[in-house]
């Protein structure tokens, strides 16, 4: 045999093992996709994290990838989502420049108001930007959600980049986990009493994420696939426990044992809650504080524990207690998708809205200094004077 033909030889047999190679490795992972949709269909939560980075100011923190499209999955149904070129969960784009006459309100939160399980329109900030203008004011409502955000992220957005849509009303969804979240990403610390800047920085998976939404069939997979989604969201839950405990130990040692984990989280929380609040009142900007609740059904769970109410009051201008809005539907309505994540479902979504609506309307009615019925004349868009 010449040295040409058993060169031919070999490519042809390692081509054709390599192509074996291929199609068994193909059918035992659609094997294991059909056996994970059979034995844990019901569980997975196909959740692909859109999530880039995005300097605001000094920091580089995290936002929804701009201008894309994609669902979410999860037992309780699927959900498309939408964002625009400023990557908020929106079908349309705002100039930064207000136009004359129009109302401007920010919603700063993480999943519960960017809103997961739950359909494009009728996020609360969606639902509160129709009821506005129902009631007469030309209003633009910005839903800044985005997951995994804690009151850390939504300051920073705030202060460096919401604040030039120069908005009328800021609206903070306050969700339980945001205590967690404020120390995981360790943007800022509480030292000898005083909030200051740790780090600038806090973009967790982004680099893997961009990678991932960069390649067609990884973003396929991301949206469709139960095996990968179980492997994606095991990793992720991982490294944020990870994180999590890495910077718990830290403060604990840093503030010795005496000082709970608990207490730091508290006291960091309403140290940026109070720096959020100062910048709005700064600014005569009201700042509207939602206590959002917690997937408990069916008895109701709120965010804000009770012995810290009146510090998220003194550092808001109306706040919004999940006791006060829900209590009454306990037991006759659900709150929350029961069998995904655990999100505020639609109702939830609308109850919120309407509340904020009204706070809204009572916070303008004062506008002029009196007391009158409807809002001011700009709110309502009407014509410059």
């Amino acid at each position: 045999m010449s040295s040409n033909v058993a060169f031919k030889h070999v490519t042809l047999k390692t081509t054709a093992n390599l192509a074996l190679f291929a199609v068994a490795t193909t059918i035992c992972l659609w094997l294991c996709e059909l056996g994970t949709r059979w034995l844990l269909g019901n569980q997975i939560m196909l959740i692909p994290r859109f999530h880039t980075s995005a300097q605001y100011g000094e920091f580089t923190i995290r936002r929804l990838r701009p201008n894309s499209e994609f669902w979410h999955t999860d037992p309780d149904g699927s959900w498309k989502f939408v964002t625009n070129s400023q990557g908020f969960r929106s079908n349309v784009d705002y100039e930064i420049s207000k136009p004359w006459g129009v109302f401007r309100v920010i919603a700063l939160g993480d999943s519960t108001t960017e809103g997961f399980e739950v359909r494009q329109n009728y996020t609360y900030p969606e639902v509160l930007q129709r009821y506005l203008r129902k009631n007469g004011f030309n209003a633009e409502v910005f839903n800044t959600g985005v997951s995994g955000f804690g009151t850390a992220e939504e300051l920073i957005y705030l202060e460096n980049e919401g604040i030039k849509f120069n908005p009328d009303v800021v609206v903070l969804g306050f969700f339980g986990n945001d205590f967690d979240d404020n120390v995981r990403s360790d943007l800022f610390r509480m030292e000898d009493g005083e909030l200051v800047t740790a780090n600038r920085t806090y973009i967790p998976g982004v680099a893997i994420l961009d990678f991932i939404n960069s390649v067609p069939l990884l973003r396929w997979l991301s949206q469709n696939s139960y095996l990968y989604s179980l492997v994606a969201n095991t990793v992720w839950d991982a490294a944020k426990r990870a994180r999590l405990n890495a910077n718990e130990q830290a403060r604990e040692t840093e503030f010795t044992i005496a000082t709970s984990p608990n207490k730091y989280k508290t006291d960091l929380t309403l140290a940026l809650l109070e720096r959020l609040y100062a910048f709005c009142k700064l600014r005569s900007i009201p700042l509207v504080i939602v206590d959002i609740p917690q997937a408990s059904e069916p008895q109701l769970t709120p965010s804000i524990p009770a012995d810290l109410q009146s510090q998220f009051r003194k550092n808001s201008d109306a706040l919004i207690l999940s006791e006060d809005l829900f209590s009454p539907y306990v037991g006759l309505a659900e709150l929350h998708a029961l069998h995904g994540v655990g999100h505020p479902n639609e109702f939830s979504n609308a109850m919120i809205a309407l509340a904020v609506g009204e706070r809204i309307r009572q916070l303008e009615s004062g506008c002029a200094g009196g007391q009158q019925a409807d809002p001011c004349p700009a709110a309502r868009g009407g014509t410059p004077p």
